[in-house]
């Protein structure tokens, strides 16, 4: 296989640390590691966009995701497969050309459906089982970087260095 023709990617628990955070007035917060984003400049010099399918929908995503130029943002989706095929008959490609991480129950389906799938360190067990890859990042600690070096490293003829200018 060469280089995936899609990155995909959760958000919870792959570039935040899966928590929840609230503070006293009801307003939710999420901590994002800022190196994930060279992730997303990785694919893009690449040629390869990137996408966010989460089971979420907040500001907070749209926000990270417009600020990173991230491709393909889908929130508030329960069956994450389904918008990944659909996806892939956008693009003109099959499931194979698909990479993807995910850390949980949400995930599984398409982690095992997809040519390369990964999952942060700290993912539970039963997900680890399923993929390809598994990361020595954590989730909300660049698990999201970590996966594009590793597609760098392993699916194209580049390295990381001629991507920095």
């Amino acid at each position: 296989m060469g280089l995936p023709k899609v990155i995909l990617t959760d958000i919870d628990g792959v570039w935040t640390d899966g928590g929840m955070y609230y503070d006293q007035t009801g307003n939710e917060w999420k901590r994002f590691n800022t190196s994930d984003s060279a992730g997303v400049l990785f694919a893009h010099k690449l040629g390869i966009p990137v996408g966010i399918i989460t089971g979420e929908s907040t500001d907070i995503v749209k926000r990270r995701s417009e600020k990173l130029r991230v491709d393909y943002l889908y929130q508030g989706v329960s069956d994450k497969l389904s918008v990944i095929k659909s996806l892939c008959l956008k693009l003109g490609c099959d499931l194979n050309d698909v990479a993807y991480i995910g850390d949980d129950i949400g995930d599984l389906e398409s982690l095992k459906a997809v040519g390369v799938s990964a999952a942060p360190s700290n993912a539970p067990d039963y997900i680890k089982e399923h993929v390809k890859i598994i990361l020595d990042k954590r989730g909300g600690d660049g698990a999201f970087r970590a996966f594009v070096e590793y597609i760098i490293k392993h699916y194209s003829s580049m390295n990381i260095e001629e991507l920095l200018y």
